[in-house]
């Protein structure tokens, strides 16, 4: 509160005292008016309200044959959970809707309770797919222009996904790369060490969690993606 709103309410009991005066004597006593509250940062907002956000995002691969194809991704800042939408050589506003129709269908089921989106401002993310969001109760948040920092964990689901899979494979058609991503998706949702996440998983298995064995128990590896990834777990 500042000098002149502590004269005003003074003023309301009677008192009457310059702001300079109101301004001294809070001086005197080492007493400073309350700082003036601004909007939290972005960084702020996200750390607060992480566990109510999810963000989308579009990425692009290229086949052997140089067919470009989009993906399309929601990623829960929370958990850094990822559901992967879709893939298309053609997203068009109708194709971007029908995916987001079939994510907050999923969100129901789950019962689980977001109240931002954040996306860029894509002229793929149509009217009608805000409309999808809204009517689940979640507010859409759109990034500034030319600002992929401001969808930081999207990005850099994108930067995982293409220096540990993506980067290392040849995508042969659109079929080749959902089963690709899937295969991914649950790696990294399941199985993947997240620095974030205290070095565990989105989604740890039931048969991780309760995995307690002596440091002797023996150790199974799973080689997935032709061996391009390991995951291990303690042997039945």
């Amino acid at each position: 509160m500042g000098y002149h709103r502590i004269r005003g309410e003074l003023l309301k009991l009677g008192i009457r005292v310059s702001a300079t005066t109101v301004r001294t004597i809070l001086l005197r006593d080492g007493l400073d008016p309350a700082p003036r509250w601004g909007s939290p940062t972005w960084t702020e907002f996200l750390r607060s309200q992480a566990e109510s956000v999810i963000a989308t995002d579009f990425f692009t691969v290229e086949t052997i044959s140089l067919q470009r194809l989009y993906v399309l991704f929601v990623i829960e800042l929370g958990s850094r959970r990822v559901h992967l939408a879709g893939c298309t050589a053609n997203p068009t506003g109708a194709w971007v809707t029908q995916q987001a129709r079939q994510f907050a269908w999923t969100l129901q089921e789950r019962r689980a309770s977001f109240r931002f989106l954040i996306r860029d401002r894509d002229s793929k993310f149509s009217r009608d797919f805000d409309a999808v969001f809204a009517s689940e109760g979640i507010e859409i948040i759109k990034t500034p222009v030319r600002a992929p920092k401001a969808n930081a964990f999207a990005e850099r689901f994108v930067r995982t996904a293409r220096a540990e899979c993506l980067d290392w494979l040849l995508i042969v058609n659109r079929r080749h790369l959902e089963r690709v991503l899937r295969v991914f998706v649950d790696h990294y949702n399941s199985h993947r060490p997240h620095r974030s996440l205290n070095l565990g998983p989105p989604e740890p298995s039931p048969r991780r969690l309760h995995a307690l064995r002596p440091p002797t128990a023996p150790i199974e590896r799973r080689d997935r993606l032709g061996g391009l990834i390991h995951e291990y777990n303690l042997a039945a």
